[in-house]
């Protein structure tokens, strides 16, 4: 149970004994109390007034007298101020939770719920390489899974790999056009750029026939209709869609090269999946669900042969789930896929990590699985988030102005490596322990630069502030990390005092209270962060945690302590946090170095 859980049980137990009628936690606020103020807790009572007919002041003096008698075991001391009870927590409680958890490299961690969940993430097209934007949704994706796993769910990590359609065929047009049998093993090229050039040069060629046409009589639109490197493109989706041999043989290959070049890059940021879905094998799924949907009268056929649903009732529009010549379209597969997806694993949540364009589409399929009665419509949560744009604006992959994210990586390694050689302490590290320390750094400064924000914001990502070691950055953390094992390790090379004296027997400095207060915290974090799909909750929480050490180290000396048992108690309040530290980056998929 947190502190704050057991102040409020506290309290109404306190409030029905002193008042004689029922309450509950809702009749009353519990906030931390502000730094400015002598506390722990502050109990508002403003809510109180009404029904007890008292006035705050009256009020925060019998409870605080009755929390005092009722239970001299958790609280010390309280103090009014303008109807703020602000009550001290009695520091033995504080140091038994650091002599319980100092070395507990799972606290905070929940034991599994029986409940099983799916995180749909990454979701990207096989004729590009991941860029900025994906970046974000792994990141995203991968990070909530862990934290969802951290308390105590099943997680399977799931990817829908779009794998057909029209944009894959452009790069296969182009390569057949302009690449003269070249191969990624020939050019040293990595398999997904390689066939992403093939989708910039398909572009490039097709506003190059359409400027012709245009210039020969044509309209715009015709141009478009007309340019001959589009009609052969629908012509090898025309002729993937019969199965024609030669062309099932190139796109299996092309795709093969992505999907090495997809292996590379995944690996190096650290996103894995358990489960990946193609779109090639999902895309037919649904049209039994269509059939079932006209036959209960949810879809209806127009006269064309096309099947829809009319949403205007629900405030939406009219919706096609299958076009007149019986193909099926995005929301049909993703209904097909929703279902198959309950029926294999038995999920008790679909999460799908979305970009807000698709906020619409994830509206509409909710509501037509609900419709349609299907098991799994009341599970489907759309974690939505904004995009991501960089300090040069935004980004285009057809024009070829997209940052790949390989790129993207290799540049804050190489940023890392000129923010570390500055600060000139790593003289020592051998080659190989360098290469490691620059790829952990760099990539952690990039991951929590994109998770330290709210999933629903956009925001523009800036790769020389997010590695600044002294911001608000994943560095400033790592450091931090790196500076309590350096104390640990020095610490070990002394003669210690001995253990055997508990650290309850301490009474506490503030910093070293504030310290536990903020340790104390972090289970409560990571079940907020758990509910609200939300890792920038976490990643907000371990910068103040690092903040918080920084300020107590501040003040007070772990090896110079003023007596045997500070030196005890500060050892385990250093251990304590280099645990939570690593925990918390950990659930974010980043690394902390023990030397930097």
């Amino acid at each position: 149970m947190s502190v704050i859980s057991l102040l409020q049980e506290c309290t109404v137990a306190s409030l029905s004994k002193l008042y004689q009628k029922p309450f509950t936690s809702k009749d009353f606020q519990v906030n931390q109390t502000k730094p400015e103020f002598e506390g722990d807790y502050t109990v508002v009572l403003f809510s109180l007034v009404k029904s007890l007919k008292l006035s705050p002041d009256a009020i925060g003096q019998q409870l605080g007298a009755e929390l005092l008698a009722s239970y001299p075991g958790y609280f010390s001391a309280f103090n009014l101020i303008k109807g703020f009870l602000n009550i001290t927590v009695k520091d033995d409680f504080w140091t038994g939770l650091l002599e319980k958890h100092y070395n507990d490299t799972g606290y905070g961690k929940r034991a599994r719920n029986g409940r099983k969940v799916m995180v749909e993430y990454s979701s990207p097209n096989t004729n590009k390489p991941l860029h900025l934007g994906h970046l974000r949704n792994n990141f995203l994706g991968w990070s909530v899974a862990e934290i969802l796993k951290a308390n105590g769910y099943e997680v399977i990590k799931s990817c829908i790999v779009n794998d057909r359609g029209i944009h894959i065929c452009k790069s296969m047009i182009a390569w057949q056009l302009f690449a003269d049998g070249a191969t990624p093993q020939s050019t040293g090229i990595k398999g997904d750029h390689f066939v992403g050039d093939y989708y910039v040069r398909f572009n490039d060629a097709y506003k190059q026939q359409v400027e012709v046409l245009v210039e020969g009589g044509m309209t715009k639109e015709e141009a478009e209709k007309e340019a001959p490197i589009m009609k052969a493109t629908q012509q090898m989706l025309l002729d993937w869609e019969a199965g024609k041999p030669e062309v099932m043989e190139l796109w299996k290959t092309m795709n093969g090269w992505v999907y090495a070049g997809f292996d590379v890059t995944y690996k190096r940021i650290g996103s894995d999946f358990d489960k990946t879905y193609y779109e090639s094998d999902t895309y037919l799924l649904g049209k039994d669900i269509v059939q079932q949907g006209l036959d209960k009268k949810v879809f209806y056929q127009k006269e064309d042969g096309s099947i829809w649903i009319d949403l205007t009732a629900d405030g939406l529009d009219e919706k096609i789930v299958q076009r007149k010549d019986g193909t099926s379209v995005y929301i049909t597969q993703d209904i097909g896929l929703a279902l198959q997806k309950y029926e294999q694993y038995g999920i008790d949540q679909s999460i799908y990590v979305i970009g807000n364009e698709q906020n619409y589409h994830m509206k509409v399929l909710q509501l037509i699985c609900q419709k349609l009665g299907m098991p799994n419509a009341g599970n489907i949560f759309h974690l939505s988030y904004g995009m991501v744009e960089l300090t040069t604006g935004k980004m285009k992959s057809r024009e070829g102005t997209v940052v790949d994210a390989d790129d993207l990586v290799e540049e804050m390694i190489a940023t890392s490596r000129k923010h570390t050689e500055e600060l000139g302490k790593v003289k020592d590290f051998t080659p190989d322990e360098l290469t490691v320390l620059y790829e952990t750094i760099g990539l952690g400064a990039m991951k929590f630069y994109l998770l330290r924000v709210d999933p629903k914001k956009t925001m523009v990502f800036n790769p020389e502030e997010s590695i600044d070691f002294h911001g608000f950055t994943g560095p400033f953390i790592q450091y931090t990390h790196a500076r309590i094992k350096s104390i640990l390790r020095k610490m070990e090379t002394e003669p210690s005092p001995t253990t055997e004296r508990s650290a309850p027997e301490v009474s506490l400095f503030k910093a070293e209270k504030e310290l536990l207060v903020i340790l104390e915290q972090y289970p409560t974090v990571l079940e907020q962060s758990c509910q609200e799909h939300d890792p920038s909750v976490l990643a907000n929480y371990i910068f103040g945690l690092a903040k918080q050490f920084n300020s107590f180290y501040s003040e007070h000396s772990v090896a110079n302590a003023e007596n045997p048992e500070k030196k005890i108690l500060r050892t385990k309040l250093s251990q304590m946090t280099a645990h939570v530290l690593k925990s918390g980056m950990q659930l974010l998929g980043i690394g902390v170095p023990d030397r930097m």
